[in-house]
């Protein structure tokens, strides 16, 4: 069954279609079987950005095990969790996939210690945003295609990421809700594709983080039980299981929080859909965003996020890597500066179109961890 039919059936009336697609800046023919965000999916996970995500800090670098998540399994956690969602609303999965594995390619090594040095190192030059930094790769710096620069992707992908890139970076500490922009021209709520990866990664962030945390030691099941959102976890995990070790405990109570959260949020994003009778995309444009949890789970999940930034965040240990961090990032920095020509082609370039400190932040960014530990890692995008 083509693509365009098979979505005429399955996706509700407010879904976003691929036959629908305003396009891509650069015009290509249409697919005889893949949809417009099918191609993205896939552009997305052959990019050499994407790739290395997987030795890039998520929260916990990797001289603390190799339990805890990295930017690349936490992106596909995000990419699951926002799939489910997407398909219990009957909304275009595959759009919602190609958000989500997209959202965090933008993020440089070491995590937001990463991100707060770079952006410390250009504020007189635009500042660094991971999710901007996504635009820039997606858009400028991958080079994949004979015929364009960067991936060509879709419009609809690109104005999910761009809407993501107007916020302010997002800081460790994750205490308070990023509502969606509300200074552009046309003050309307985006996709509820959109709305479902924001929804994703935060319900993934939150748990996943405190299941590393545990996992590392940095934290104590003991020191959870004030937490609400935790403890009633705990409680419904225990009147199905009897006897269970700490380990079995804490991953029951891990996959309790992810099935309750998606639950509260499908339950309350389907009321909203139906009080504002967005029952078309232009529906959902004008109405406030839609993809959110209930009052009474939000609250408990801002009480869960201050724990992990108190207790977690700002724990010695994840102080000290940030502060190895920030001194190898800075050498590096300070050496390409000074010495701009022995970088990749591809940075030279924006070196000549947007200046040196532009050039030196999409290179270092571009690096893994592990390459930004290296004197001679020069990957080329």
């Amino acid at each position: 069954m083509l693509s365009a039919e098979r979505e005429s059936l399955i996706l509700a009336p407010y879904a976003m279609r691929g036959a629908d697609s305003v396009g891509r800046e650069h015009a290509e023919p249409g697919h005889p079987y893949r949809s417009p965000y099918q191609r993205d999916r896939d552009r997305i996970t052959h990019s050499s950005a994407f790739r290395r995500l997987s030795h890039k800090t998520q929260v916990f670098t990797g001289e603390l095990g190799d339990y805890h998540r990295s930017r690349l399994t936490h992106t596909l956690e995000v990419a699951s969790v926002a799939r489910t969602l997407a398909r219990a609303l009957r909304l275009n999965e595959d759009l919602v996939e190609a958000l989500a594995l997209a959202h965090d390619i933008g993020h440089p090594p070491f995590g937001h210690a990463g991100e707060g040095f770079l952006d410390e190192r250009l504020a007189d030059d635009g500042g660094f945003n991971h999710n901007r930094q996504a635009l820039r790769i997606v858009c400028l710096l991958e080079t994949r295609y004979p015929r364009f620069p960067g991936l060509n992707l879709s419009r609809e992908v690109l104005d999910g990421q761009r809407r993501r890139g107007d916020k302010p970076a997002r800081t460790e500490s994750r205490l308070a809700p990023e509502p969606f922009p509300q200074t552009q021209a046309q003050r309307e709520s985006p996709l509820l594709e959109v709305q479902i990866v924001d929804a994703a990664d935060s319900i993934a962030y939150d748990s996943h983080d405190a299941d590393d945390a545990l996992e590392l030691g940095l934290l104590e099941l003991g020191e959870l039980e004030s937490v609400t959102l935790w403890s009633e976890a705990v409680e419904r995990v225990r009147r199905r299981f009897a006897a269970l070790s700490d380990a079995e405990l804490r991953r029951a109570v891990i996959h309790e929080l992810i099935d309750y959260q998606v639950s509260d949020l499908l339950t309350t994003t389907q009321q909203a859909i139906e009080s504002h009778s967005a029952d078309s995309i232009g529906a959902v444009r004008r109405a406030p965003p839609l993809a959110a949890p209930s009052p009474e789970v939000a609250e408990k999940k801002l009480v869960l996020e201050s724990l992990l930034f108190r207790r977690v965040y700002r724990h010695p240990l994840v102080l000290e890597s940030r502060a190895e961090a920030m001194t190898v990032l800075g050498e590096r920095f300070d050496r390409a500066m000074e010495d701009p020509d022995r970088l990749p082609a591809t940075y030279q370039r924006v070196a000549r179109d947007e200046g040196t400190p532009r050039a030196v932040a999409d290179y270092l960014s571009s690096l893994t961890d592990r390459a930004a530990l290296s004197a001679e890692a020069h990957p080329a995008v």
